[in-house]
């Protein structure tokens, strides 16, 4: 653990939350827009000289009881509380460096049996390493990059194609610290996370609020360059036969008309596929 890392997040996450949202009265000049220092200690039950020196990284070995008692102070969810564990080095990294970019047969044959359902497969890194034709097709054949975090902050009509492109950047930005914290020593994460932050503003901007949670079912709305709008829910699971892949699923609700639209997508492709 570098001795700022522990230190960083907890900055972050404390000026995130007001006094209010924890039952605290607010009143008086604050010089803080969160929390003050003083109120996440007497939160977490620990005292203001162990918090700050935690912040300050003078304290680098926390208890897992304290960090428990911090995660549910700064309200950072499962993800949040699994990720200071791992910046503490009280939960190991994972084993495998470099995720095997090779999926498995049976997940791609499984893959290809769903023509109404976009279904892809990325690494920790985001890299999309195997998809469906009606991915390919949602994702406009990858024109601009076959690596997600690039497309969000890299393609120049990011921002018209996720029509709620704040909020996929930032749940982008949470995944990819996540898989940061998970394995640090991933050459091709530390690769992607340098080109971001050299080239991209807003990814740097929201990498320091050091936000880091994994995907759930959440939904997407896209505006398609050949069937139009699409509202889409995806369902994400890991990839237990190669660990650091993650399968993702979009489908639309039946009846709607990104049902409809959706159907039209995948004609499409099965059209152009058919023409290769």
């Amino acid at each position: 653990m570098k001795p700022s890392e522990l230190g960083a997040y907890l900055s972050a996450r404390r000026a995130r939350i007001t006094p209010d949202e924890v039952g605290l009265p607010s009143t008086g000049h604050r010089r803080v827009p969160g929390l003050r220092r003083e109120e996440v200690a007497l939160l977490a039950g620990v005292s203001v000289d162990y918090y700050t020196r935690l912040e300050q990284g003078r304290e680098r070995t926390p208890s897992g009881p304290v960090i428990d008692a911090l995660a549910a102070a700064l309200r950072v969810g499962e993800d949040g509380r699994e990720h200071m564990y791992r910046l503490t080095g009280l939960s190991p990294a994972e084993r495998n460096t470099v995720v095997d970019g090779r999926v498995a047969p049976g997940l791609l044959q499984l893959m290809s049996a769903w023509p109404d359902n976009p279904a892809l497969v990325y690494n920790r890194a985001f890299d999309v390493t195997a998809t469906n034709a009606i991915a390919d097709a949602l994702f406009v054949h990858w024109r601009h990059s076959r690596n997600l975090m690039h497309m969000v902050f890299g393609e120049p009509e990011a921002r018209s194609f996720y029509r709620n492109w704040s909020e996929v950047a930032r749940n982008s930005v949470a995944g990819f610290r996540l898989n940061h914290g998970k394995a640090p020593g991933d050459p091709r994460v530390q690769q992607v996370l340098t080109e971001l932050l050299q080239r991209s503003p807003d990814f740097t901007r929201l990498w320091a609020s050091h936000d880091a949670r994994g995907k759930a079912l959440e939904q997407k709305t896209f505006q398609h360059p050949e069937v139009g709008p699409l509202t889409l829910t995806m369902q994400t699971f890991d990839v237990r036969s190669n660990p650091g892949q993650e399968l993702v699923v979009y489908h639309a609700e039946e009846g709607s008309p990104s049902s409809d639209a959706l159907r039209l997508l995948g004609s499409l492709a099965a059209t152009t596929r058919g023409g290769e």
